[in-house]
């Protein structure tokens, strides 16, 4: 259980309690405790060297945020990734993802625009290494620097309520995609069309990028089941 999970650094500035949540909610997203694990409560506190009070009070905002399901009487557990769930997250994100595209390409400042290529680069410098963890991570990058520069702070807040949701999908997606060049293209295709004003374009690629997403974690979760 909870191979990863470590002593907490009480070094760090942050209240205790959103340390513990960010390492577990971390562990979560990564699958390093995976969909239908128990969530013992004596053996995280035990295993960070904490009391069970601010395990306790992480796991309950783990709750609030759909990453934990509380069972009366049986205690907590990592959520399921369910096909459901899947579906109803990507078709809001294929949605927004199309919209934050389109203003972004009518929208974006060229500082912007000088980012987002960069970050689209670095993803292919780290899908040519099978580098998970910087895929993730520049993934998160692209999506986010398109969101901003759509200049809709409504649009920026409603993708950010779905983040940690998407962000587990995300995982599943980034381990199991076949085709990484295609992958990499796709990210490129979105920049370009946004780089020449091409709203109608950008936002048809990005919403294409989604449902590519959503067939293969669909494939990928139908396999684990």
């Amino acid at each position: 259980m909870a191979g990863k999970l470590s002593k907490v650094n009480f070094n760090d500035y942050k209240p205790l309690r959103e340390i513990i949540f960010d390492s577990l909610r971390e562990a979560i997203i990564m699958g390093e405790l995976k969909p239908g694990e128990r969530l013992m409560e004596i053996q995280f506190a035990e295993k960070m060297g904490v009391s069970r009070t601010p395990v306790r009070e992480a796991i309950r905002k783990l709750e609030l945020e759909g990453l934990v399901t509380m069972v009366p009487r049986k205690g907590a557990y990592v959520a399921e990734l369910s096909l459901k769930d899947l579906v109803d997250v990507l078709e809001v994100r294929g949605a927004l993802d199309s919209l934050a595209s389109e203003l972004a390409a009518q929208r974006i400042k060229k500082d912007e625009l000088r980012d987002l290529k960069n970050i689209a680069r670095q993803f292919a410098q780290y899908m040519e290494k099978n580098n998970v963890q910087g895929l993730i991570k520049k993934d998160v990058e692209f999506h986010e620097l398109i969101y901003n520069a759509s200049r809709n702070e409504k649009l920026v807040h409603i993708a950010r309520n779905l983040k940690e949701q998407i962000h587990r999908f995300r995982v599943v997606y980034l381990k199991d995609y076949s085709s990484p060049k295609e992958l990499v293209k796709e990210h490129n295709d979105i920049c370009q069309a946004i780089e020449t004003g091409d709203a109608k374009l950008a936002g048809e690629l990005a919403y294409e990028h989604v449902k590519h997403q959503k067939r293969i974690m669909i494939n990928s979760l139908r396999t684990e089941v």
